[in-house]
């Protein structure tokens, strides 16, 4: 049922690109789930790359939470 949930996710900031999945239901837009998150959304199975073209990994972690403030930019997929 979990996996029915999982929508992956390219979040950009302004210092990173972050991939990862969020909980989202089938059907759900990403809009709607931004306007509904609180101050952060939480992300897992995170990897985070520096921002720039050929950017460097920087993190990894099966979970973590992501300020809603420093989102610019999330879409589906990797």
């Amino acid at each position: 049922m979990a996996d029915e949930t999982r929508t992956k996710v390219t979040i950009l900031t302004s210092s990173y690109r972050i991939k990862g999945y969020i909980d989202l239901l089938p059907g759900a837009r990403i809009t709607d789930y931004m306007t509904e998150a609180k101050s952060f959304i939480a992300v897992t199975q995170a990897q985070v790359w520096e921002l720039q073209v050929g950017g460097r990994p920087v993190a990894t972690a099966p979970f973590i939470d992501v300020s809603c403030a420093h989102i610019e930019v999330i879409f589906p997929g990797h």
